[in-house]
């Protein structure tokens, strides 16, 4: 019985944070050994607003590097630059002559980052979810890890594959999102309310995961947290307890409780502190690992040319049988 197919990948805009790791990456290693994956570096995406050339190449390969230094094998996933692959581009073409213009105006996203970035509402940024869907339904993805704010994009991506399938047959296979039973939706530490972001303007928000231990430490100090002084897991009263909570959760593996009852006759301050270390002790090895990958860029080339070769196998066998289907000749 051949493996259930998950793919997934992260935008090569900023650096990467301790969110991504907890809420994703972390969660992708655990995934390995179960599934057949293909994780891309999502650098086409990545266009929907203006980048430096360089920062945006040097992105793409810290990722990689991050990828791989955080435990997921190269050897057993697929891991590959999206740009490489140049049947997610075509594909995205093609489904853009199956999606309609209302659909795309109901995203979420698109309001939000247009009012953001409101001068350069491009045609990208509006039809960012068929390519979204291109890049899932390429590999016939049975699973896509996602979050909340990315459920709106799975729903036009498997709404896509249905209408396609119904005037041309079984061709993609439905996509079902993914959530982990251990996700962690790691917060801002300046704004609890709001997910912790690569592109945050408050640097003091966000954890990266190329900062050194006095900077995570003097961030963790500063996080917001109430008056109470007492570390008890309430998201809707205490958002920025219960987050750092959360973190501390994902970085240890011990319960809710548990936290509750170790810091039971504790104050914030020494809260904060701990929870500092405990990612400061998670981040170590991983930082580590990610110097030496990065200072090894023919190792680094070796991942994303070989992961590129895997993933055109997949991607132009399902672009030929959408071809035919529809009448374009290969």
């Amino acid at each position: 019985m051949s493996k259930k197919i998950i793919l997934s990948g992260i935008q090569a805009t900023g650096k990467l944070t301790l969110g991504n790791y907890l809420g994703a990456i972390d969660n992708w290693v655990k995934m390995q050994e179960e599934y057949e994956c293909y994780y891309m570096i999502a650098n086409l995406h990545s266009l929907t607003v203006r980048n430096d050339p360089e920062t945006l190449k040097n992105n793409t390969l810290k990722i990689i590097a991050i990828y791989v230094a955080a435990g997921l094998d190269p050897e057993r996933n697929n891991i590959f630059i999206q740009s490489q692959v140049k049947e997610h581009a075509e594909l995205g073409w093609i489904l853009n002559c199956y999606t309609y213009m209302g659909e795309l105006s109901r995203m979420t996203q698109f309001k939000d980052k247009s009012a953001k970035h409101a001068d350069n509402i491009n045609a990208g940024l509006f039809t960012y979810p068929v390519l979204m869907a291109a890049d899932i339904l390429l590999y016939q993805a049975n699973l896509v890890p996602v979050g909340a704010d990315q459920m709106q994009h799975l729903e036009i991506a498997r709404d896509i594959a249905e209408r396609f399938n119904k005037i041309y047959g079984e061709t993609f296979v439905i996509p079902e999102g993914y959530i982990a039973k251990t996700s962690s939706r790691i917060m801002g530490l300046q704004d609890p309310t709001s997910k912790m972001s690569k592109s945050a303007t408050n640097l003091n928000d966000v954890i990266f995961l190329e900062d050194e231990p006095d900077i995570i430490l003097r961030k963790f100090k500063k996080a917001v947290t109430d008056s109470e002084n007492i570390v008890k897991f309430e998201p809707e009263n205490k958002p920025g307890v219960s987050n750092l909570m959360q973190i501390y959760s994902s970085c240890t593996s011990k319960t809710m409780e548990e936290i509750e009852k170790e810091f039971e006759n504790s104050g914030y301050g020494n809260f904060k502190a701990k929870v500092a270390e405990a990612v400061i002790e998670k981040l170590e090895p991983i930082q580590k690992k990610y110097k030496e990958i990065l200072n090894n860029p023919e190792y680094l080339e070796k991942i994303y040319k070989k992961g590129a070769e895997n993933a055109r196998k997949l991607a132009s066998k399902t672009l030929d049988t959408v071809k035919e289907k529809i009448g374009i000749i290969i």
